[in-house]
């Protein structure tokens, strides 16, 4: 019996209470991140860059603050998403160039995030969003004067994937990957409070792993299997069918506003989610509107409380069958040979994978890659 069978959309999104011991302030958040003493200054200047100040109309969580099927528990922007790498990185670095290359990682980012892979084909790897990012940056001469004056040049800043603390391949930890899956548990299931994210951060570290380079990792075994039984229960969010269905969903809405002369490419760049939502509802306003087909879809999205899990597609519905980037972790901790409990580590003790240290983990971790949603994934078009 798979371990994720019991796991439904409703079971994971009222899994946890909504009381006050797990209200999310962000910058409360922050400041778990990274102490408030010990905050780099110099990032001021560069957060209020337009590049940056961009992503403050730009959720996190891909498009699902605008849908009746999610009950996301607050908001969080691809701006307080790059701020949070960017005070992971310092925290554990202390490097101006590292901690302004994550400040900047996100700057190609268009409205709803990841919907733009979807939209585009790339459900499975979602990495089309990031190939602007450069470019963009090397072309801003904002930023470029702020570098010079800093004493830093463009390519020390321009791919934060050269810096394994910054960013690496799943399943290994960095801090991209440590920051966004904090805040997305905590909006869409309220799984972490900040309590819990405090203990849990106190105890990673900057470890070496089996390739000799820098990994974010832990040093507490309890503190890892915490991590990682709820970074899958948020990695299982993103692998059932609605999560697919309401991204593909969008994207779709996106792709056919384009052709339509809703919005165009270069709005997807320039316009906050909610002004391109509200020139979606102004348009399916419309009586005798030039498409009812976009109509019906962008009111189902909107509307929509419930899909249907099924083994084929089904007629006047939108359905999905995807295959979909899988976010798991198999993060580093530091334990002595053969010990399964939380110890206290010494310099020398060894890091090791969880999946090979901790039965729980492991038995998690190949019970979240074997889970299959139904083929089919629809919802009725109103």
């Amino acid at each position: 019996m798979n371990y994720y069978n019991k796991f439904d959309w409703n079971t994971m999104l009222l899994e946890y209470p909504r009381d006050k011991s797990r209200e999310f302030d962000i910058p409360s958040y922050h400041k778990i991140l990274c102490p408030a003493e010990d905050f780099p200054p110099f990032l001021h200047k560069y957060i209020s860059l337009p590049l940056l100040q961009r992503l403050n109309g730009i959720g996190l969580l891909c498009g699902t603050d605008w849908t009746t099927l999610y009950w996301n528990r607050f908001k969080y922007t691809r701006l307080d998403h790059s701020i949070g790498v960017a005070l992971i990185i310092w925290h554990f670095t202390h490097s101006k160039a590292q901690t302004i290359a994550g400040l900047l990682h996100d700057v190609s980012t268009t409205v709803f995030s990841h919907v733009s892979d979807f939209r585009k084909g790339d459900a499975l790897t979602q990495t089309i969003t990031e190939s602007p990012n450069a470019s963009i940056l090397r072309g801003d001469s904002a930023l470029l004067r702020l570098l010079k004056a800093d004493g830093l040049t463009i390519e020390q800043v321009e791919d934060y994937h050269k810096y394994p603390v910054c960013d690496n391949e799943i399943p290994n930890l960095s801090a991209d990957r440590l920051e966004y899956m904090f805040p997305s548990g905590a909006a869409l299931q309220g799984s972490w409070s900040l309590e819990e994210i405090t203990d849990v951060y106190g105890k990673i570290a900057v470890l070496t792993n089996e390739e000799g380079r820098e990994e974010l990792g832990f040093t507490d075994i309890g503190a890892a299997e915490i991590y990682v039984e709820k970074f899958l229960e948020t990695g299982h969010v993103l692998q059932l069918n609605e999560n697919k269905l309401t991204l593909q969903l969008l994207g779709e809405i996106t792709n056919r506003a384009i052709a339509l002369g809703i919005i165009t490419e270069e709005d997807c760049f320039t316009l906050s989610e909610k002004e391109v939502i509200e020139r979606f509802e102004r348009f399916a306003g419309k009586d005798g509107t030039a498409s009812a087909e976009f109509t019906r879809l962008f009111q189902t999205f909107r509307s929509m409380k419930k899909i249907l899990h099924t083994e084929i597609p089904l007629e006047n519905a939108f359905c999905v069958n995807l295959k979909v980037k899988m976010r798991y972790i198999n993060p580093l901790v530091k334990v002595i040979e053969g010990g399964e409990k939380a110890v206290e580590v010494v310099e020398d003790t060894p890091a090791k994978r969880i999946f090979e240290v901790s039965e729980k983990s492991r038995s998690l971790i190949q019970d979240f890659l074997s889970w299959k949603d139904t083929v089919w994934g629809c919802v009725p078009l109103v």
